[in-house]
């Protein structure tokens, strides 16, 4: 079949040549340029136009598309690349936990603990309304619930709720005060079926130890006071400047429709559930968007097909908002592996319950639930902690595969367990690993709180990025902010040297810069689904850039770690540092 008339030809021909022709808004030179198209090796110059690309090259060959209007821009030998994407992230959530009094993880004996808290009420940050709040706690806490009950639980705090919201967002702890204002009491905790009685720490005679996970966390967090429009705006405007800073052009807003303390777990969308994507129509309508967000919509994991029509009208109310996108949906196919929560679905069970976590999805129709969403030509991105949760998650894809819709890059999300049956079905079935390499680390969430309770062999598949990536599968980055830090530098060399406190976390699954140089760019933008706009530097994409203060390419793994972003570029615009 003819594909152009003569005429058609003849337009395409001229427009190309004219754009060729095209001068350069912005010239940048004399670098080391990596475009991330694959084979293409690296490169001197990249000039922009109109915010987009508009060649890359020798310096002869860019220098040549400059005029007297040109900015030019000597890299003096720096690093340039495409700006980094972000496949999995709560940015917004995520900057308002660093507006607030947060302990990023990090574990005090509890005495000091208390010290901190109480300084931390005092500089003003630590309060919800007359709640105490603290955010980013470690799970590392949940093991000494009694000791927790010993201090808070008295004196001061006899009738002061105080909350330690867990950095997984998945678990968290709360003093008898707040206990007793939410009647969370042995009444309750009896009342409630096996499953729902796990998801609330409790003794013998079921009164609640103030460890909650799950739908138990849920029952304390959606009691939050509800942030301020003003506050929440502040967040997302800190959230884009963060993640500009670090080098962060682009992500996936991993639950864009969920409100602060709704449960994702358990959440029915309706068309009244816009949770932050408001926000994200302000800052772009106001110019302050620099950054594509591609938004998925939480849905129940045992949702129908027909359900999708009120997540269709969710979209259907931002279309047209400049850098917001709607890729599909998030599905959540289980929780968290580290104890007490073990809230993960695994193969083999737990060693100290003999269970085998919690499977959200149900094994029997989550296919037909993924070949809808293709049939709207949406992607489905899955948060897969254990490896039964992710065998389950690709038997969901295949069998949509045997339904016959048309394919779309669906992604599993974590990936912290993966038997090696599935290694090859990532590639087989067009699956991207999204992956937080930065818990790739031997410390105690993995050695202490994960590996007595696993078996070896699981054990042994702990964020097995390499052997992944060997399977063909395709590999994408991930932050999970808040959960840790959206900082891709220090993800990119955790993934290679896997060390932590404890050791190295087995050294086979290591795997190395340029992989992940790629995971970050163009593999990270089809996960998106926004491959043809954004991802790598070729002619019509996006003139999204930035300039490093290192050469990632031989420095070592600890240097790379500290790599900072000079300067950001957003469609040829600099949205963060200043030009030299």
């Amino acid at each position: 079949m003819q594909r152009f008339i003569p005429g058609v030809l003849a337009g395409v021909l001229a427009f190309s040549s004219m754009e060729a022709m095209a001068a350069a808004d912005l010239l940048l030179f004399n670098g080391k340029v990596f475009t991330a198209e694959p084979g293409q090796p690296l490169v001197q110059a990249v000039a922009v136009a109109n915010g987009k690309i508009l060649k890359v090259g020798s310096d002869a060959e860019v220098k040549a598309l400059a005029d007297a209007d040109t900015q030019l821009i000597d890299l003096a030998g720096k690093v340039l690349m495409p700006g980094m994407i972000d496949t999995h992230s709560h940015p917004i959530m995520g900057a308002m936990a660093s507006l607030r009094a947060n302990l990023y993880d990090e574990v005090l004996v509890l005495d000091e603990l208390e010290r901190w808290i109480l300084e931390q009420d005092r500089a003003g940050t630590a309060r919800m309304g007359d709640l105490i709040v603290i955010s980013g706690v470690s799970s590392a806490y949940w093991e000494q619930s009694a000791g927790l009950g010993n201090i808070f639980n008295q004196g001061r705090w006899l009738e002061q709720p105080l909350v330690l919201d867990g950095i997984d967002g998945h678990t968290g702890w709360a003093n008898a005060a707040m206990l007793r204002r939410l009647k969370i009491d042995a009444e309750l905790v009896r009342s409630l079926s096996d499953k729902e009685r796990g998801f609330i720490g409790h003794d013998n005679d079921f009164n609640p130890t103030g460890y909650l996970a799950e739908n138990g966390w849920d029952r304390v967090r959606s009691q939050y006071p509800a942030p301020s429009e003003a506050d929440m705006l502040a967040a997302a405007r800190e959230a884009v400047k963060i993640n500009n800073q670090v080098g962060v052009t682009a992500w996936m807003d991993a639950a864009a429709n969920a409100g602060d303390g709704d449960s994702l777990f358990e959440l029915r969308p309706t068309e009244q559930g816009l949770g932050v994507l408001p926000l994200y129509r302000t800052l772009a309508e106001q110019g302050e968007l620099s950054a594509h967000v591609a938004a998925l919509l939480v849905t129940h994991p045992q949702s129908q097909p027909d359900d999708l029509q009120v997540l269709d009208k969710v979209m259907q109310q931002f279309q047209g908002v400049p850098n917001l996108s709607f890729p599909g949906i998030k599905i959540f196919a289980d929780g968290v592996m580290e104890f007490p929560g073990q809230t993960a679905a695994v193969l083999d069970p737990f060693k100290n319950s003999l269970k085998r976590g919690e499977l959200l999805i149900d094994p029997a129709s989550f296919g037909e639930l993924v070949a809808a969403a293709e049939q709207r030509d949406w992607i489905v991105h899955v948060h897969a902690v254990g490896d039964r949760a992710v065998r389950e998650a690709l038997n969901g894809f295949e069998q949509a595969r045997k339904l016959k819709p048309t394919p779309v890059p669906h992604s599993i999300s974590h990936l912290q367990m993966v038997n090696p049956k599935e290694f090859p079905r990532f590639q087989q079935l067009g699956v991207i690993a999204s992956m937080q390499l930065l818990w790739a680390t031997a410390e105690s969430y993995t050695e202490e709180l994960v590996k007595p309770y696993v078996s070896a062999a699981a054990y042994q598949y702990h964020y097995p990025a390499r052997s992944l990536h060997k399977a063909g599968a395709t590999i994408a980055g991930a932050s999970d902010w808040p959960v840790s830090s959206p900082n891709p530098w220090n993800a990119i060399a955790q993934a290679s040297t896997r060390k932590g406190p404890l050791g190295v976390l087995n050294s086979a699954e290591s795997i190395d810069r340029e992989t992940m140089f790629q995971a970050y760019t163009l593999n990270a933008a089809k996960a998106l689904r926004l491959d043809r706009r954004i991802g790598s530097l070729a002619p019509g994409k996006q003139a999204d850039l930035i300039v490093l203060d290192r050469d990632v390419f031989k420095v070592s793994d600890e240097e790379l770690f500290e790599t900072q972003v000079l300067r950001t570029y957003f469609a040829g615009k600099l949205v963060h540092g200043q030009e030299s």
